[in-house]
């Protein structure tokens, strides 16, 4: 399948409650086309106590997924949301590139 994000990107939210909101990708979860952005779509999640694991109880705030049609990758050199374009390397490698300065992402 393969998606244009990838782990420690930076990404930008273009749509939802969260519009606008900058953030790093912790994980990508390829199957389901859904990434978890730091500190975005936040949620609070009842936990029980668990001594043998040493998980106090209560409630915790964690990131949630949010689908990658809703998040645009930031180019590091220009600095603006921008697609991702793929280009094929002399040795045979491919390189990530922004579409707007053909700059290199990560």
């Amino acid at each position: 399948m393969g998606l244009f994000v990838k782990k420690n990107d930076t990404v930008i939210i273009i749509s939802g409650k969260d519009k606008g909101k900058k953030g790093k990708v912790l994980r990508v979860l390829e199957k389901k086309e859904k990434v978890i952005v730091e500190r975005v779509n936040m949620i609070k999640k009842h936990t029980r106590p668990n001594p043998a694991k040493q998980v106090k109880g209560g409630v915790v705030e964690k990131e949630a997924p949010i689908s990658v049609s809703k998040i645009m990758v930031v180019c590091p050199e220009c600095g603006v949301p921008t697609r991702v374009g793929k280009k094929i390397l002399p040795d045979g490698g491919k390189q990530r590139i922004c579409k707007k300065c053909n700059g290199v992402i990560g």
